[in-house]
């Protein structure tokens, strides 16, 4: 939500040759005997395109054996486009052309001119345990998705409905000001270390629970306001859900091995992962359930409370408890990722440059002051904050492609055959350090998004220079909730607290995990109290 759902980065258990080599064989003689292999399509003689340049498939399974071998598999993908020297390629894994793209002209021509052939999305592992093809975002193309669709854009994310929510989100971002103060309290030095990553995931999970659940903990939580066992859990589940979302795992490529043999191991921890986000959300959700049947809960409080009580035209429940279980699953991984990703890796460039910090604290004195703490009326002037996001977003997105596009037919698309079931992947760390269009790619630089006439510097680009919440059909719908959740996020930071390098640091580390593009360990930074003490005591 706040961004579009991010693919899985294609993490794997380690293989010897020899079990690589006799599982293929298998595979091959399998697929031979239970399944027909797919005619292949018919040349037309008129048919000028080609498919976009790739590496050579092996007969039947493709790319499948080097899939498997060169983990991450994102990172072999992009290696690949670089050798290639090409915005667009093609890797066919097992029957499926897979299409990533790092050029905006290019992922504009899919999601703009041919965004009617490429709505739909791919019948996976991972999209069937998480929600079951019942909600919005994961689901193909069809009724179930346009039902889904309308609940959340008129029900769910409507102005009506996130100005219904305010209070609630302004309850988080207070509590947020209150734990990062009680951080800076618990050391006898002046201010204390924190975990600006556990203030920023737990912040993002506290508010969407808060909005869902009415309650931002799901036990006791901790005396200093954070997160307890259950809300840690919760919110490990919900990562590795995203981690292995799309995550190029065989079964997607192989069907038939589905539920029979889980070689690269993700079937067991997806299925892990979205037991544990379930145990925490499915009691809450159907005690809500039994209140609203015996007539012990009336008004409508949250937005459990709006789901539950949602009627089609006979008057009738609108939606079963499946598929609102399904949908707050999904509400919960597209909240969390982006905006706590988006700050912490922010926060890090910007201690590597004081003079951003500097610049973005004058910015909130001037916008703000002192004598308050930021609002979301706030948000809007705050252009700078906002360009230090968006800069964020370019150079640092959290998983390197979007949910994938399933074509629904065959067509051409800038000169390329794009046979129908392709799996079309924009790669955000190609669109976003893209040299042909950002200057000094890899540098941040916020300025690059501010305007000179002043205006407002907004979270999305409908250019997909930087693939933040994506457009089209299958766009998100929550651009304004996850834009609003992102910018109180870094602007309720940075105005309460100075934050500076921890002691015998003189430098933050900016190097990436080895497996997804999340930082390589979480961000430490001192931070000292920055406003008069009342306002965090009133809070």
């Amino acid at each position: 939500m706040a961004g579009s759902l991010a693919a899985g980065n294609g993490n794997g258990v380690s293989t010897t040759p020899f079990f690589i080599c006799s599982t293929f064989l298998f595979m091959a003689l399998a697929f031979l005997i239970f399944h027909k292999h797919k005619a292949k399509r018919n040349k037309r003689s008129n048919e000028a395109a080609s498919l976009p340049p790739g590496p050579k498939p092996w007969p039947i399974v493709g790319c499948l054996p080097e899939m498997l071998t060169k983990k991450p598999t994102f990172r072999w993908v992009h290696k690949l486009m670089e050798e290639l020297d090409s915005e667009i390629i093609c890797v066919r894994l097992g029957n499926v052309h897979v299409i990533p793209v790092t050029s905006p002209e290019l992922a504009c021509e899919f999601l703009k001119k041919h965004d009617s052939v490429f709505s739909s999305r791919p019948i996976c592992l991972s999209a069937e345990l998480t929600g079951k093809y019942l909600t919005t975002a994961l689901t193909p193309l069809g009724d179930q998705w346009k039902k889904m669709r309308r609940v959340l854009a008129s029900e769910v994310l409507s102005p009506a409905r996130f100005r219904w929510l305010h209070n609630m989100r302004v309850e988080e971002a207070d509590h947020l000001v209150r734990f990062v103060y009680n951080q800076t309290r618990k050391s006898s030095m002046i201010g204390g270390i924190v975990d600006i990553r556990v203030a920023t995931q737990h912040f993002c999970g506290n508010v969407i629970r808060k909005m869902i659940f009415g309650k931002r903990f799901f036990g006791e939580g901790k005396e200093d306001g954070g997160p307890g066992v259950e809300e840690e859990e919760h919110i490990d589940s919900i990562f590795t859900i995203l981690d292995y979302l799309y995550s190029f795992c065989i079964s997607d490529y192989i069907p038939w091995l589905r539920g029979k043999l889980d070689l690269d191991g993700h079937e067991k921890i997806m299925r892990k992962a979205v037991s544990t986000c379930r145990k925490y959300q499915d009691p809450v959700i159907e005690e809500r359930f039994r209140e609203w049947q015996k007539g012990t809960k009336e008004e409508k409080e949250d937005l459990l409370d709006v789901l539950l009580t949602l009627k089609n035209a006979h008057g009738s429940p609108l939606l079963s408890l499946e598929e609102i279980k399904a949908q707050i699953v999904e509400l919960m991984i597209e909240t969390v990722d982006n905006p706590s990703n988006a700050v912490e890796w922010a926060l890090a460039e910007m201690l590597n440059q004081p003079e951003t910090i500097k610049r973005a604290i004058e910015e909130l004195d001037r916008v703000v002051g002192k004598k308050r703490l930021v609002q979301e009326s706030d948000l809007p002037h705050l252009n700078y904050v906002r360009a230090c996001i968006k800069e964020s977003f370019r150079l640092h997105p959290l998983a390197p492609f979007n949910v994938p596009h399933v074509s629904v037919a065959d067509t051409t698309v800038a000169g390329y055959f794009i046979p129908k079931g392709s799996h079309v992947l924009l790669s955000r760390p190609g669109l976003g350090r893209n040299p042909k269009v950002w200057e000094e790619p890899l540098e941040f630089r916020p300025e690059r998004h501010m305007t000179e006439d002043g205006s407002e510097v907004g979270l999305n680009d409908p250019d997909l220079r930087i693939l933040s919440f994506s457009i089209g059909r299958r766009g998100c719908v929550g651009v304004t909730l996850g834009s609003v959740i992102t910018t109180m996020l870094m602007a309720r930071l940075l105005q309460g607290f100075t934050f500076k390098l921890p002691p015998n640091i003189s430098k933050i580390d900016l190097k990436e995990s080895a497996d997804n593009m999340s930082r390589a360990s979480p961000l430490l930074a001192l931070a000292e109290p920055r406003l008069p003490e009342n306002l965090y005591l009133s809070v």
